[in-house]
């Protein structure tokens, strides 16, 4: 948007000024500038002369440096010079490590049932898993009550509710791949053949249907792709639904899956 901004103004000299002065950079969603030939023409210099002067980029992505459709072969080749990390979900184990820690911190006396409980119940966030354990700290400290398993799930019961409904894009991806037999890559990809067309667009019904997220978050699970794209296939699912009666049922059987 800024870089935009600076070319509307006709202020591009300011615009790299302030951005290659940084002691450290982070761009999330790099992906988005995949065929933006100007932008990521300003994006190449701009890492160069940061990288120069020993500063920090930081990037995120949906994909590997390797597999970003759009981008300059240049650009990739920078991307992949520094540690690539494939970020994971956290585990049990180190959720339980997270709040252990973050219990030493606080100084509260919360019995390992209930840290356990926690770690097994909240899976979403790191912030959400430590909210809730200085949630519980407080209300504890606030009513003078010793921590039980009783008042843990009686205190979180809107956020422990609202994790047991939590199913995720990536989850909707794997179990739709699986049905229809396909790579789940083939849900980021830009083929467009029927065979990978049609289970892509069921994945995106189910993640509008089954999930939080806004159209342009979909998007940008599926390879970036525009919120119209996502728009036209939930559209489109739920025309074929109506008279396909295999189509549909696949759907429910797909959702049942995803909730148990």
């Amino acid at each position: 948007y800024q870089f935009i901004r600076a070319l509307r103004f006709r202020n591009a000299v300011a615009f790299k000024e302030q951005f290659r002065s940084v002691d450290v950079l982070m761009i999330d969603d790099v992906q988005f500038i995949s065929g933006k030939d100007s932008t990521q023409e300003e994006f190449f210099h701009t890492f160069n002369a940061l990288v120069d002067q020993k500063r920090q980029v930081i990037v995120s992505a949906d994909k590997s440096p390797s597999d970003l459709e759009g981008m300059e072969e240049r650009l990739k080749s920078r991307l992949g010079w520094g540690l690539v990390a494939d970020i994971h979900p956290t585990t049990y184990e180190l959720r339980l490590g997270i709040l252990q820690a973050k219990l030493e911190s606080l100084g509260a006396e919360i019995p390992l049932e209930a840290i356990e409980f926690l770690a097994h119940k909240i899976t979403s966030n790191v912030r959400e898993l430590e909210g809730a354990l200085t949630r519980v700290a407080a209300h504890a400290t606030l009513v003078g009550r010793t921590v039980t398993l009783d008042m843990v799930q009686d205190v979180l019961r809107d956020l422990l509710r609202s994790n047991e409904r939590l199913i995720t894009v990536e989850e909707i991806q794997r179990k739709v791949s699986e049905h229809y037999n396909i790579r789940t890559s083939e849900m980021h990809s830009s083929r467009r053949v029927r065979s990978l067309a049609r289970p892509r667009q069921v994945a995106m019904y189910l993640a509008k249907r089954l999930t939080t997220h806004s159209l342009p978050e979909i998007g940008r699970k599926f390879g970036g792709r525009d919120h119209t794209t996502v728009m036209h296939a939930v559209k489109k699912i739920e025309e074929l639904c109506e008279r396909d009666m295999a189509l549909e049922e696949d759907i429910n059987l797909l959702i049942r899956a995803l909730k148990t």
